[in-house]
């Protein structure tokens, strides 16, 4: 891969959008280990910089947030996905919708979700045989978006739901798979491709307005004070669906911007936490010693019940086998900022309007922050192991006023489905060759991840 001369600023350069697309994994892999901590390659239109130094990363998600916005590498790919929801929303519109969406997520109403977690856990299993084989990736996907619904729209999604979900996710994630051709082609061509992608809108639009229609009438009465709208008659916190109805119902919410929340709840809240769990259940496989001790853990914490919500915050080795897994394999492999100004990171000129990417998978495998990183070692998270590292040496679930408002949700859900399935069975990898990676908004196996199913074994 050959490189160019300094750009303008006198950034090294490295590539161009070709590269990217081919493989954007090895590409971001070669960047890290040839060059500094800000290098700039073209992605399409846009001149980009590639920032691989936690110090810089924390200045722009956190000390300096205000001087950055979301960029056009983002809105325009997935604006007609996501519209205006919290993930794309910018300014005061976002400040208010994020305020208004956080009490469904509040540690208290969280913690509350345990029961609806493992509930859909085992039924999963209930549909499981020893020794047959599974895509664990479409399993995790199936379990994760019925918690979602459940959990944050207050409803449940019927056998047909569930799989027009799946059979729809896949135009949508090959729609953003890097493609300097997409830069070329307008949204409204007419090709096979933008054809699907629609249709696969449409289709999801579908199943959210018949969750709507399901729940209108049961968010209770609107309250006569806002202060008090993310509670319930019986003064438990609301879900989010509920909650936004209510706003709506005050003037507060458009239609549009309802459907722009629940379309980004219904993909970003369940996609990220499958995949986590995705990968975690292949590290265990190819590490039986982690396995094991997995669990040997639950069998310690939970005696053979089912996991509890109280239960997770005591399965200390499951959280750092999650958390190690989540730096090979961050779901969310890159983010994107914009300069509203010119600013100086890594002591270079990065002008206004320029695309910043923040890469996880770059950081989270540098050798820089961590000694051998390839290797899969849960307890480099140890607490006197972690505090060697910068704090934004690892980010999956981004930093600063903008991170992932599902965190804990998250953590707790795969916490929770991890240990309702390792208490019965152990998955057994059976392809011989490593998976290979597919690039989208979010990181993806690149071809189905078939495990066996075997009874644990004591």
């Amino acid at each position: 891969m050959r490189t160019q001369p300094p750009g303008p600023a006198g950034v090294p350069v490295f590539g161009n959008s070709r590269q990217y697309a081919r493989d954007p994994f090895a590409f971001l892999t070669s960047v890290t280990e040839a060059y500094g901590d800000v290098v700039r390659f073209d992605l399409g239109p846009l001149e980009t910089y590639l920032l691989t130094n936690p110090a810089d990363i924390e200045r722009v998600l956190v000390s300096e947030a205000s001087k950055f916005g979301k960029t056009d590498v983002e809105n325009d790919a997935i604006g007609t996905l996501l519209g205006d929801g919290l993930l794309l929303s910018e300014g005061e519109t976002w400040q208010r919708q994020r305020q208004l969406a956080q009490p469904a997520f509040s540690p208290q109403r969280v913690a509350g979700l345990g029961e609806v977690i493992v509930r859909n856990a085992r039924e999963m299993l209930d549909d499981w045989e020893a020794g047959e084989v599974r895509d664990v990736q479409l399993e995790m996907a199936r379990v994760t978006v019925r918690v979602i619904v459940e959990a944050m729209f207050g409803a449940q999604l019927s056998e047909d739901q569930t799989e027009a979900i799946q059979e729809h996710l896949e135009p949508l994630g090959q729609r953003f798979e890097p493609d300097p051709m997409r830069a070329v082609v307008p949204e409204w061509a007419p090709t096979r491709e933008n054809r699907e992608y629609h249709r696969s809108v449409r289709a999801l639009e579908k199943i959210i307005d018949d969750l709507v229609a399901e729940r209108r009438g049961t968010e209770r009465d609107a309250s006569v004070d806002p202060a008090a709208d993310a509670v319930g008659d019986d003064g438990q916190p609301m879900d989010l669906l509920s909650i936004l109805l209510r706003a709506r119902d005050r003037g507060e919410q458009s239609d549009e911007q309802l459907r722009d929340e629940l379309m980004t709840m219904l993909l970003a809240g369940h996609d990220t936490t499958a995949l986590a769990l995705t990968y975690t259940w292949y590290l265990l496989s190819e590490h039986p010693e982690a396995a094991a001790r997995v669990h040997d853990e639950l069998e310690a914490v939970c005696g053979g019940d089912p996991p509890t919500a109280a239960d997770a915050r005591e399965l200390d080795y499951l959280e750092r086998v999650l958390q190690e897994s989540m730096r090979l394999y961050p779901p969310v492999y890159a983010l994107f900022r914009e300069p509203k100004v010119d600013v100086r990171l890594g002591g270079y000129r990065i002008p206004k309007g320029s695309a910043l990417m923040l890469s996880q998978w770059a950081v989270h495998r540098s050798g820089r922050w961590y000694r051998n990183p390839e290797a899969f070692d849960p307890d480099r998270w140890l607490a006197e192991r972690r505090n060697e590292r910068p704090r934004f040496a690892y980010f999956p679930f981004g930093g600063g006023p903008r991170h992932c408002i599902g965190k804990h949700l998250s953590l707790l859900e795969a916490k929770l489905i991890l240990g309702t399935v390792a208490q019965e069975y152990e998955l057994e990898y059976v392809r011989d060759e490593p998976f290979e990676l597919r690039g989208s908004l979010t990181m993806h196996p690149d071809e189905p991840m078939g495990m066996r199913i075997r009874p644990r074994t004591e």
